[in-house]
């Protein structure tokens, strides 16, 4: 159907709640409100009275592991996860196999999305020690950012020489996103464990390994050589307190061209649950201590973290059960991080208004990101329908992710995703995923 109407939903919209139908026509919103205009037909209707209408997720921070590592997840499954949780768009990261370090190489995903994408998309280009040249010229229009890794990362990713980091810094022609964590401190860490456990340290060892320290001095770094070169910084998963001081008000980070992201997990478990998930719930940075888990919350709501993603970074079941050493860092999140923020609005610990402004309006915002993270007329309609009546369990039946489980397995949500809408398409409804063409490739007002 080109033409879909929307009735009677609780729109939650730029601050407010409101009671509305929405009409959409050829995959853009063309109304909003009482609609008693002539109408296109044919017209697909839709009764919501009771649901809620929400702008659908851009998470900018997801590992599809297209190209290379298939066996673990793919842009074709890992999308339909993305669409079966809310989730409209997403900015994938560049360490595949190979990594996204060349505009052609970047090309050739673009590619496979352009045929395979359930949900829009963008992707980051690798910066590496060597590539400044292809950083320089990046095309700021379809390109979401640079994203430059100050901590371990696979393959030839870590930009670890200081004279580079800062001509990536002051040359990059567009946002730089970083993941911070000082590899030098965490590798003594590691030697200190080994000594203490041999090679049987314990997951619980994680968050003491890749240590808040280690991630307080990338983050400096990163803030001090953004401050002195002007650059679009975003700062990806925070998670700790010691960095949350950094973007208070007169923080060495109180800049506009300084933000900073939270992911779900790290406002969902803390360290109390090692003992329990081990190394299911193994990350980089780690998951950390129940007073840097609160103190993500608090910044969540006071705008100090500026947006919320997911990093999700699926491995198989069989890799996370090696030894810590051997276990791969990540998680598969994407399909359940509107769910999770969800279940903490019914603890009444995050609004509605500030969920949907730190998952859509604002991503939309800091990347600059054309016509979508609204609910606007002339907008694309990427849309989510929620019930928030309607709990609903974590089964593997139910996992769409390609590695096929979760942390959260058992776990009851207090709401269900009833239909994501892709460009005005229903990309999933009635709990499967639905044929619709594919996803778009998201454009930046640069």
């Amino acid at each position: 159907m080109s033409t879909l109407r929307i009735n009677n939903a609780t729109i939650v919209n730029e601050g407010t709640q409101r009671v509305a139908d929405v009409l959409v026509h050829n995959g853009r919103i063309a109304a909003i409100g009482t609609i008693s205009q002539h109408l296109p037909t044919p017209m697909r209707e839709i009764n919501a009275t009771g649901l809620l209408l929400l702008p659908g997720l851009i998470d900018d921070q997801v590992h599809f592991r297209e190209p290379g590592m298939t066996h673990k997840a793919s842009i074709v499954t890992e999308s339909r996860a993305a669409v079966a949780g809310g989730v409209t768009s997403y900015m994938e990261m560049p360490n595949t196999q190979p990594a996204a370090v060349s505009r052609q190489l970047l090309e050739e995903k673009y590619a496979s999305a352009a045929r395979h994408s359930a949900a829009n998309y963008s992707f980051y280009l690798g910066a590496t020690n060597d590539n400044l040249a292809e950083v320089e010229q990046a095309d700021t229009r379809t390109i979401c950012g640079i994203k430059v890794f100050m901590g371990s990362s696979t393959g030839n990713m870590l930009v670890d020489r200081a004279e580079v980091l800062r001509k990536i810094f002051a040359r990059a022609p567009m946002l730089v996103a970083t993941h911070c964590e000082d590899t030098p401190l965490i590798q003594a860490n590691e030697t200190a464990a080994r000594a203490r456990f041999g090679d049987a340290v314990p997951p619980e060892e994680h968050p003491r390994i890749r240590s808040a320290e280690a991630c307080f001095r990338s983050s400096t770094m990163a803030i001090e050589l953004a401050r002195q070169h002007g650059t679009r910084l975003h700062i990806l998963h925070l998670t700790t307190a010691r960095e949350l001081a950094l973007f208070a008000p007169d923080g060495a980070a109180d800049c506009p061209h300084i933000t900073a992201e939270a992911c779900v997990h790290h406002l969902w478990f803390c360290d109390e649950d090692y003992a329990r998930l081990g190394n299911l719930i193994k990350c980089n940075p780690a998951i950390k201590t129940h007073s840097d888990r609160a103190a993500l919350r608090a910044a969540v709501t006071s705008g100090a973290v500026d947006v919320v993603a997911t990093d999700h970074a699926p491995h198989t079941w069989a890799e996370k059960q090696s030894g810590y050493f051997q276990s791969p860092s990540g998680l598969p999140l994407v399909q359940h991080s509107l769910p999770m923020l969800l279940d903490l609005w019914r603890e009444g610990i995050f609004s509605l208004e500030t969920i949907v402004h730190k998952t859509s309006h604002a991503v939309a915002s800091l990347f600059t990101i054309r016509d979508r993270g609204y609910i606007r007329e002339g907008y694309w309609a990427d849309l989510v329908l929620v019930d928030p009546q309607h709990c609903e369990t974590v089964t593997k039946e139910k996992i769409h992710y390609k590695c096929g489980w979760s942390p959260l397995e058992g776990h009851c949500f207090r709401t269900r995703i009833v239909a994501t809408f892709v460009n005005g398409y229903p990309a999933f409804e009635n709990g499967l995923a639905q044929e619709i063409p594919p996803g778009q490739r998201l454009i930046f007002a640069r």
